[in-house]
C-alpha cells in the first residue's frame, strides 16, 4: 500500500469517526425525538456543507486509485497472457519439430 493510499485510507477514517461520534452524542442526548431529529438533520447539514471539499478530494483519490490499480492488474493480465501464449506456442514448435524428426 503506497503512502497516498494510507493517507486516504486515515482521512475516511477520521471523517467516518467524527461523523459517528458526532451522531452518537447527539442520539444518546436527553432531549425530545423531535429535537433530536431536528439536531441530527442540522449537525447532517452543516458537515455536509464543511466536509463538501475534502470528501469530494478523497473521492477523487480513491476513483484515481481504482484507476492506477485497474491499470497495473490489466498489465499483470497481459503479462500472464503473452507468457502462456509464449508457451504454447513453443510447446506447438517443439512438438512440431518432434513429429517432423520422427516422419
Amino acid at each position: 500500500m503506497s503512502k497516498e493510499d494510507s493517507s486516504i485510507s486515515f482521512g475516511v477514517g477520521v471523517l467516518l469517526g467524527v461523523v459517528g461520534g458526532v451522531l452518537a452524542a447527539v442520539l444518546y442526548s436527553p432531549k425530545s425525538g423531535e429535537e433530536t431529529r431536528k439536531n441530527v438533520e442540522n449537525v447532517i447539514s452543516d458537515m455536509a456543507q464543511k466536509y463538501t471539499p475534502e470528501i469530494k478530494k478523497a473521492k477523487h483519490q480513491a476513483l484515481t486509485s481504482i484507476d492506477v490499480m485497474r491499470y497495473r492488474i490489466e498489465q499483470q493480465y497481459n503479462k500472464l497472457n503473452e507468457t502462456i501464449k509464449a508457451k504454447q506456442i513453443a510447446k506447438a514448435k517443439e512438438k512440431e519439430s518432434i513429429d517432423y524428426e520422427v516422419n
